[in-house]
């Protein structure tokens, strides 16, 4: 637990090593979204490409069921992290909008 007696009810201002971090981390879960949207692009075109020849219905079933899952995993991976790029992003806005808004009245007191 932190103590915060010491800063009388203040608003401490954000480090700028943690606004980096928010805006560093946006960065990397961006390209891996990225990445993984154009790996989920890849396997659906792929899959699209390659039909499923057989005979046997259940046959059919199981591997168009066992396609839909891997796309749709690989998709929600791609928008988790999207997802996350973009919470980080607008943290470290937040983060500094305070920062630029809180250090003019502190300087005042």
């Amino acid at each position: 637990m932190a103590d915060n007696s010491s800063s009388g009810g203040a608003v401490e201002l954000a480090p700028t090593a943690k606004i980096l971090k928010c805006f560093s981390g946006s960065f990397v879960a961006g390209t891996i979204a990225l990445l993984a949207y154009r790996l989920t692009i890849s396997i659906a075109t792929t899959f699209a490409n390659k039909p499923i020849v057989s005979d046997n219905t259940a046959v059919i079933n199981i591997s168009s069921a066992v396609r839909t899952l891997v796309v749709g995993i690989v998709a929600l991976g791609s928008g988790v992290f999207g997802l996350a790029a973009l919470g980080l992003f607008l943290l470290g806005i937040q983060l500094t909008f305070q920062r630029i808004l809180k250090s003019p009245a502190s300087d005042a007191e």
